[in-house]
């Protein structure tokens, strides 16, 4: 491997090191019905951002760690001048978020006034008051009550406190015109996830306001957010919810304290009728800073497994992308290509409509995979043990008190915290490293939850006991799809003892799908029912088709796709390159955490990667 130049900045020498995700080693012939990027010259006008993707993409192929590809330079270029846009365009969110909390304090500062004024009102025209008044007063009080708030009652109270609202504040802050996202499709291994990494990587120190999803973790935050809004919504139900104290030591009549709860309690439940958009507005906040949301959202791997997810994604997508979120994606497929089977049609075309509106769609490649063409520079280290037998027993058993001896020794069971309140037992953990076997970890009802709670706490997985995988044990093998998938997204290492080599992994394809929908799995299945039918309900999608209905539907690309991205990147792990950046993203993680351990060099054996 090649050192990095001395005269590169020092972030720029950091996401050097850290980068050789997708990486394309020999250059490939471009099919004819491709046609070439034309956008270069752009970059080459106005200069390649220093730090930049398309910097940190040039460097990579003059030290000979990148074979040039055109597809691929193109994707850096763009995303450098997006980088450009996004430094001018986050200053200009920052001022827009400063006027849109002052107005939205000033908003709630004469709502409140607006509505004690009707209380005293009330209190003054009220019947406990009357002994001090004579018959007529009485009456006329009586005629006052009965008048009051006709039609539809708290529906027209409320729109006419909004319109004096409106005189009184003024109208809210008009948001900066967002510069067009870009959304990135190719095929398995062709560079996409890598460039949006360099590009999110050069975005640290520049854009404040940055978020980064897996497919997985997205969809996790959005049913932690949808249990959020329905708590909120249960709590609010109560006269004594925390929402209301402002309200207790007002000096009024308990029957007007009722009044003021009703009308907060409609507010509150007007403002939060479509729960996606409830989730919208809360999904890239920081909760525990209570910071404003992303100006940029980097999304990898968006896909469409079933309703739950075409209908989420388009309501929560479509949202954010209209409230100024600059969004950056990968997927595998062309947006138009995403959801083939039809599923909610209507919904999905008008999220197609705002991505089409608000993003530059750019094919990432062809139809090469440079993972398989990653060099290993003659590299004799073994993560991937097979087939099982005693010597790769031995030499796998060898590498686990290798490392574990070097990262302290101390092995123990521990539980760790997960999504939604729940925990996780790991049976063997050692300062970063935990060992698993391949039933434990795959073969019980856990899901990506689980598995990104494992991705966060550890930065190397020992897996024993991998089994050849058909459709007898489709459950397992989606889960570890999802696994591999969850452990590539948050780079960690992965030694394996497995009974067959990587590309005979998965087998049995012919025999059915080997799908069942569990690449996003709810925690229980009672809040996962509510959940999904609450967005249904809420999106007026109606009554969506049963789980074996929608087994039937998918076409089958899906798992070719999740099969041959999993193999993929278990191809990757075993590479060097991949391995130096688990050391930059975990070194870094575990200084900053003060721990002392780093990251052990591998055990060299005689024999050759089985990749």
């Amino acid at each position: 491997m090649l050192r990095l130049r001395g005269g590169l900045p020092r972030r720029s020498a950091a996401l050097l090191a850290a980068f050789g995700r997708d990486v394309p080693h020999a250059r490939p012939q471009p099919p004819a019905v491709l046609p070439l990027p034309r956008r270069l010259h752009d970059a080459a006008d106005h200069g390649p951002k220093p730090g930049g993707p398309l910097t940190l993409y040039r460097d990579l192929v003059s030290q000979g760690r990148l074979r040039h590809d055109p597809y691929q330079e193109n994707v850096a270029s763009e995303l450098d001048t997006l980088l450009r846009k996004l430094e001018r365009y986050e200053m200009e969110m920052e001022n827009y978020h400063a006027k849109l909390s002052t107005w939205d304090s000033s908003r709630e500062k004469e709502r409140r006034r607006l509505l004690l004024e009707e209380a005293e009102g009330k209190q003054h025209d009220g019947v406990w008051i009357d002994e001090k008044r004579g018959f007529l007063d009485k009456l006329i009080s009586r005629k006052r009550r009965a008048n009051i708030e006709p039609g539809v009652g708290r529906w027209v109270s409320y729109l006419n406190r909004e319109k004096k609202l409106d005189t009184l504040v003024g109208q809210k802050p008009v948001a900066p015109v967002a510069p067009k996202g870009l959304y990135l499709y190719g095929n398995v291994g062709s560079g996409k996830t890598m460039l949006m990494d360099m590009f999110y990587g050069a975005t640290e120190g520049v854009i404040k306001h940055r978020r980064r999803f897996h497919f997985h973790e997205a969809m996790l935050e959005i049913n932690d957010h949808m249990h959020d809004v329905w708590k909120r919504r249960d709590d609010n139900k109560s006269i004594h919810s925390t929402t209301f104290s402002w309200i207790s030591g007002l000096p009024f009549d308990a029957k007007i304290k009722e009044w003021l709860i009703g009308e907060e309690k409609y507010k509150h439940d007007t403002q939060q009728k479509h729960i996606l958009l409830a989730v919208a507005d809360k999904f890239l906040v920081d909760r525990q800073a209570n910071k404003c949301g992303a100006s940029i959202l980097c999304f990898d791997e968006i896909q469409t497994i079933d309703v739950f997810a075409v209908v989420a994604l388009s309501g929560i997508l479509n949202r954010l992308l209209s409230t100024g979120t600059v969004l950056v994606a990968t997927s595998n497929k062309a947006p138009e290509d995403l959801n083939q089977d039809g599923m909610q049609r209507e919904i999905f075309l008008e999220f197609l409509s705002k991505l089409d509106e608000t993003c530059n769609k750019i094919l990432a490649g062809t139809e090469t995979e440079y993972r398989r063409l990653i060099p290993t520079d003659g590299s004799t280290q073994i993560r991937y043990f097979w087939p099982i037998t005693s010597d790769t027993r031995s030499m796998y058993e060898a590498m686990w008190h290798d490392i574990t001896n070097q990262t302290g020794g101390n092995i123990t069971a521990v539980t760790i915290p997960v999504m939604f309140g729940r925990s996780l037992e790991i049976p063997q953990s050692c300062s970063g490293v935990a060992r698993f076997d391949f039933e434990y970890l795959c073969g019980r009802p856990v899901g990506a939850a689980d598995y990104i709670a494992i991705a966060k706490n550890y930065h190397t997985i020992f897996i024993t006991d991998l089994p050849a995988m058909s459709m007898k044990i489709r459950d397992k093998a989606r889960r570890f799809i999802t696994l591999i998938d969850e452990l590539y997204n948050h780079h960690c290492r992965l030694i394996c003892l497995a009974v067959s080599s990587i590309d005979d992994l998965f087998q049995g394809t012919e025999e059915g799908p080997l799908f069942d929908l569990e690449s996003f799995q709810f925690e229980t299945e009672a809040e996962g029912t509510k959940l999904r039918r609450d967005v249904f309900a809420e999106g007026k999608v109606g009554v969506g088709p049963s789980t074996k209905g929608l087994v039937s539907m998918l076409s089958g690309q899906e798992e070719m796709f999740a099969f041959r991205r999993a193999i993929s990147r278990l191809i990757e792990m075993q590479t060097p390159l991949y391995l130096e950046r688990v050391q930059h993203f975990h070194s870094s993680a575990l200084h900053q955490q003060q721990h002392t351990p780093v990251l052990a060099k591998d055990r060299t054996v005689s024999q050759s990667a089985p990749v």
